[in-house]
């Protein structure tokens, strides 16, 4: 196989398999009656904290417009508050709410195992290589 089509392979591999994990951890989240993205906004708002509005859509990378989108239906739902940032009006911070943050405790845990489920054809050593290899292919693709 010459350099080319094993690309060509590599690409359409890692797009399939990206496409199965991503079934099932998006069959998960809904399970639990969150979209990818409300998911998605609350884990990170979980584990970060309170984040400016503006950079959720680079670290979720989903427009400004899903990101205003998804931030008013979990405040509908209680599960995520607005923030005025008091040295600069321009500034708006999502923070998860008291009672978002007590149900993603009850939930991450579940979604968590899900996730582990699906990686169960590697073994641990395989997850560390699998990581370093793919962080160098993300790398060098950002840099063509």
């Amino acid at each position: 196989m010459n350099n080319d089509s094993l690309s060509l392979k590599l690409f359409v591999i890692l797009s399939k398999t990206y496409r199965v994990i991503m079934e099932q951890a998006v069959k998960d989240m809904k399970r639990h009656g969150f979209s990818e993205t409300e998911f998605a906004m609350l884990e990170l708002l979980y584990h970060k904290g309170k984040i400016p509005m503006q950079q959720l859509s680079e670290k979720l990378l989903i427009t400004s417009g899903g990101i205003t989108y998804t931030a008013d239906k979990l405040e509908n739902k209680g599960l995520l508050r607005r923030v005025a940032c008091p040295s600069d009006r321009r500034v708006t911070y999502a923070e998860i709410t008291e009672e978002g943050s007590e149900m993603f405790h009850d939930v991450f845990p579940e979604h968590q195992k899900v996730i582990e489920s699906t990686m169960t054809g590697l073994t641990d050593e395989e997850k560390r290589e699998a990581i370093d290899l793919l962080k160098k292919l993300g790398l060098s693709a950002q840099n063509t």
